[in-house]
């Protein structure tokens, strides 16, 4: 079991919760989010998120990514304009935080 913040990811089953809410992801969906989860607080680039979770040594579209990051973000309740979950580090690649943004 995975454990960040609030949310478990059980490998074995594909499972995944938010508190104790369980969420209910589609089969990339869950992938992406495993991907990052599985390496919170590093910066997983497009490429490796590309490679992981698609199979592709290529470049597809750059909408790939962003398209299933905001079905998660949205199933998870994380807020794509200040997220707190999954932050996008412009140029490098996805993180998911280790803890949330305090707020000043």
């Amino acid at each position: 079991m995975l454990e960040v913040q609030d949310v478990r990811v059980d490998p074995s089953a594909r499972r995944v919760w938010r508190a104790e809410r369980e969420i209910v992801l589609s089969r990339k969906e869950y992938d992406l989010l495993h991907a990052l989860v599985s390496r919170p607080g590093e910066i997983v680039s497009r490429d490796e998120l590309m490679r992981d979770v698609w199979g592709a040594n290529f470049w597809t579209s750059s909408k790939t990514i962003d398209v299933h990051l905001g079905w998660v973000r949205r199933k998870l309740g994380d807020d794509s304009r200040r997220p707190s979950l999954i932050s996008t580090i412009r140029g490098r690649g996805l993180r998911f935080e280790v803890a949330a943004p305090v707020e000043v």
